[in-house]
């Protein structure tokens, strides 16, 4: 019911994420984030709860994504009905898939990043927004949000997308959570809203709020 992507940027030192479904509020589901440690993207017919935040909780232990993974599916009856992705600040990645969440799903796993879904119209929407993202020179964010669209022209989910979300942290800028919780449109709408937060305006707010490595800007 969904297809997501989680990137470490070596370049920016950026942990970013991307997903989009055809059910709403994608970015209140999926995506959990926490820069220094990683990203996780909870997903699935029967998504848990606990899982992304639970993800953070143990990388930040110093659990590696493969321990943490295997931590939280194993002891999970509903498992089945559930997609995890990790990447760690490292950039290491781990994922696991249930059985028994529609066809299409799975998931593929590169250097930095990790790309899944569910009741998707087929692997090509994984293999193509991985491979856009290995050969793209578009900026992190511009690339990250055209991913999705890269899917979506690949039939992405099924039923459509009513949803779209981005996810970015770093220790030298403000987390950058952007939602579109519901739209016809919703990864255009998402581009629409990006190109709203880099107007000057916005930039100078975002320069005076605390961050990770500096926790005395204003």
């Amino acid at each position: 019911m969904t297809y997501s992507l989680l990137l470490k940027d070596e370049e920016s030192n950026a942990i970013c994420g991307v997903a989009a479904t055809g059910n709403l509020c994608v970015g209140g589901w999926v995506l959990r984030a926490q820069a220094g440690i990683g990203i996780s993207a909870s997903q699935g017919h029967s998504p848990s709860t606990f899982w992304g935040e639970e993800a953070l909780a143990l990388m930040n232990k110093g659990q590696g994504p493969h321990e943490v993974v295997h931590g939280l599916v194993g002891p999970d009856a509903g498992r089945e009905y559930r997609q995890l992705s990790v990447v760690n600040s490292a950039g290491v990645t781990s994922v696991f898939t249930g059985r028994k969440n529609g066809d299409y799903h799975g998931s593929i796993q590169f250097d930095n990043g990790v790309a899944c879904g569910n009741l998707l119209a087929g692997k090509a929407v994984l293999t193509d927004i991985v491979d856009f993202v290995n050969t793209s020179s578009l900026p992190l964010i511009p690339k990250l949000i055209t991913s999705l669209e890269i899917g979506e022209n690949q039939g992405g989910d099924i039923r459509g997308l009513q949803s779209a979300a981005l996810l970015v942290v770093k220790p030298d800028a403000p987390p950058l959570s952007l939602r579109i919780d519901y739209s016809e449109r919703p990864i255009k709408a998402l581009m629409a809203l990006y190109s709203r937060v880099t107007t000057q305006e916005y930039q100078e707010f975002l320069n005076s709020v605390p961050t990770l490595n500096k926790m005395d800007r204003y």
